[in-house]
């Protein structure tokens, strides 16, 4: 079983190195986009069934007929 349990307070944050543009402002985190999604295995597993589906079609169509 998980884990379920919350904390009471959450962890300070921690300032890593690195640049920032302004220190009084909070670090945050950059959002996750289009490319964070495509790097997924089941989404890479779809879009290869599809796309080999594709191009059987497409060697069917040219080749056989």
């Amino acid at each position: 079983m998980l884990d379920t349990t919350k904390q009471s307070d959450p962890a300070p944050p921690q300032d890593g190195p690195g640049p920032s543009l302004d220190e009084s402002l909070p670090r945050r985190d950059e959002p996750r986009g289009c490319l964070f999604a495509l790097s997924q295995p089941p989404l890479m597993i779809f879009l290869a069934v599809i796309g080999s589906l594709l191009l059987m079609a497409s060697l069917h169509d040219l080749l056989l007929l």
